[in-house]
């Protein structure tokens, strides 16, 4: 059985257990040839390049070497008109981003370009990026001031989320910054249970 034939649409499912089990099966026999197989197939039908795209994050969450060297490939996946393939592509460099951080680095203007005018999770995915670059030391000044553009102009429903994923690499030099600038977007907030959120980032801070 190929490793298209194992895929779900393949198999007649709509859950995502025969895409996870793949991704599991590839990781344990660091089957490259499979991955290849994968990212070749990203360029297929939809239903197949959804789960191609689903097997390769997936094995980017458990062992990021297996496709570490795909970077090229992900990034032309970005400016996909299929969202899935789009964010899902955006989730599969956030998996090889401590791998790979000179290279993430040098693409993140293509990436942030995408985010800016993708979905909710196709920018939740980039700023995971952003927050992973910050705690590189060659690259966290760079990341960590693009990554406050984003909390400035990130939509009020995820700035709490953004804060508190950035709270472990807020540090003595970047802290006043980071707590001015979610200072200064509090007033935007109108649920008070986000903006608690914020407030509770901030004061871990002051």
């Amino acid at each position: 059985m190929s490793i298209i034939e194992k895929l779900a649409s393949s198999l007649n499912r709509r859950d995502q257990l025969p895409n996870q089990e793949l991704a599991k099966d590839i990781v344990l026999s660091k089957n490259k040839k499979a991955v290849k197989e994968l990212v070749e197939n990203l360029s297929n039908k939809k239903a197949i390049q959804n789960d191609c795209i689903k097997v390769l994050y997936e094995i980017g969450e458990q062992e990021p070497k297996l496709i570490a060297d795909y970077i090229h490939e992900f990034v032309e996946q970005l400016g996909s008109k299929n969202n899935r393939l789009q964010w899902g592509a955006m989730t599969a460099l956030g998996t090889i981003t401590n791998e790979r951080p000179k290279e993430i680095y040098t693409i993140l203007p293509t990436i942030l370009e995408v985010a800016d005018k993708g979905s909710v999770i196709t920018k939740d995915h980039a700023v995971t990026i952003l927050i992973k670059l910050c705690a590189t030391k060659n690259y966290a000044d760079g990341a960590f001031t693009l990554l406050t553009e984003q909390l400035l102009k990130s939509p009020t429903n995820q700035l709490p989320m953004y804060a508190e994923r950035a709270v472990p690499i807020v540090n003595e030099k970047n802290k006043t910054l980071f707590v001015k600038t979610l200072t200064s977007r509090l007033n935007d907030i109108e649920k008070d249970t986000k903006r608690k959120r914020v407030e509770k980032v901030i004061k871990k801070f002051e």
